[in-house]
């Protein structure tokens, strides 16, 4: 997995140290927590995207939902159009920092993660990492 595309150096340039905030998207789709599944898929589908931030009342980030994750909620025998994104994602997370190192993020990422929000120390949304390509 590749999060970022390496630029080619001197050899005699001094190694920079890259965190989540020089490779991480900014365009990710922002909703709130108590948009409908059905509403959620076709924000994605407009915006061409594989995932969405989900954000509480206060606007802090709460969730990154998947494509994957929402289409197997519609799919359940349970599922009614009147499911909200709240009812169906668990605890807040995970996140990464602006700070943490590309080497952390990718370690995190290969490990369990499609993708992985950015947040401030607020919670409030920064972005998104996700592989390239």
């Amino acid at each position: 997995m590749t999060l970022v595309q390496m630029q080619p150096r001197s050899a005699s340039a001094t190694p920079v140290h890259r965190t989540a905030v020089d490779a991480m998207g900014t365009g990710a789709p922002q909703v709130c927590d108590d948009m409908t599944v059905e509403v959620a898929l076709s924000v994605m589908a407009s915006a061409r995207t594989g995932y969405l931030l989900v954000c509480d009342n206060d606007g802090l980030c709460t969730q990154l939902v998947t494509q994957a994750q929402l289409a197997a909620v519609r799919d359940s025998p349970a599922y009614t159009d009147r499911v909200q994104l709240r009812d169906i994602l668990g605890d807040r997370g995970p996140f990464t920092s602006p700070v943490t190192s590309m080497a952390e993020a990718e370690h995190a990422m290969r490990c369990r993660l499609d993708a992985l929000p950015v947040v401030d120390e607020q919670g409030s949304a920064l972005g998104v990492l996700a592989p390239a390509g």
